[in-house]
Parts: C-alpha cells; structure tokens; sequence
C-alpha cells in the first residue's frame, strides 16, 4: 500500500496516536470481541497505520540522518 493510498485522517496522526490506535485494534482482536467482517476491516486499519508508521519512521530517520552530516561538517 502506497503513502497516497493511507487515508488523510490518517496521515495526520503523530507516532505517538498511531502506535495507541493499533493496540486498541489488537487487544480487540485478541479479546475476539469482533466478527468476521470486523475482522477484515480491522485488518485493512491495521495494515493502513503499519503503512502510515513505516513512513513516519521513514522521515524521522531522513531528518536525523540530515542533523548528523549537518553535524560531522562542524
């Protein structure tokens, strides 16, 4: 799944919400307090946010790469 393909109320979630977001989906899961379509659907949220935590990751670790040679050129 492409970043263009996560929703924008999700894109707008910090690492912080995200990462609440699917431990709220798995202690569901786990609790099986869902059904079968629930399941899918919760499924599809989940792989949306790993998608959305992968690209937070991804800049995060872009900007601190960027400090660190900002900071070796000193």
């Amino acid at each position: 799944m492409k970043s263009k393909n996560i929703p924008a109320e999700t894109k707008s979630k910090s690492i912080k919400e995200t990462r609440e977001e699917i431990n709220d989906i798995l202690n569901k899961l786990e609790k099986k307090e869902t059904d079968l379509e629930g399941f899918a659907d919760d499924y599809k949220r989940l792989l949306q946010l790993n998608n959305h935590m992968d690209t937070l990751f991804k800049k995060k670790f872009k900007d601190i790469s960027a400090l660190t040679k900002k900071i070796k050129k000193k």
